[in-house]
């Protein structure tokens, strides 16, 4: 059984360590890692976390290792994301992926990133159709449309 995600003080404090390096336009998970800034669906402020940004089939796509957390649910009210790395800026539109097309995903990005695989029940070995079974559990966007 997958393991489920808890931001406790371990994961805040190295969230907080991996942001001040992105800011600084440091890659701390290689060439992936982006903060994301989204804006708040109830509030309207602005949130910022670390994300990992993968390519498939020549398309670039965000994905929720650890499931509905606050950023999935800010871009499903307001699909403008706001990628940024240093001086690196990009804004998207994005679309959420069904799960047919999830499944490729979260496989590849599991591969990538093996330090998400105990969050899926799915293994690395298993088809793109085992991790398509877990996609409504590991939110997919793809970045669609450049906004600038």
């Amino acid at each position: 059984m997958a393991r489920k995600y808890r931001l406790g003080v371990a994961r805040r404090t190295v969230n907080v360590l991996v942001k001040a390096l992105l800011a600084r336009g440091i890659p701390a998970a290689g060439s992936t890692g982006f903060l994301l800034t989204t804006r708040g669906r109830k509030s309207g402020a602005d949130r910022t976390t670390p994300v990992n940004v993968v390519e498939v089939g020549g398309e670039r796509w965000l994905v929720s290792p650890y499931g509905r957390v606050g950023w999935v649910h800010n871009l499903r009210a307001d699909p403008t994301a706001r990628l940024w790395r240093g001086d690196t800026r990009e804004t998207w539109e994005v679309e959420e992926a069904d799960a047919a097309t999830a499944g490729p995903v979260l496989r590849a990005y599991v591969r990538k990133l093996p330090v998400t695989a105990p969050f899926f029940d799915a293994k690395v070995s298993d088809p793109a159709e085992a991790f398509a079974a877990e996609a409504d559990r590991h939110p997919v966007f793809r970045l669609a449309r450049s906004r600038g």
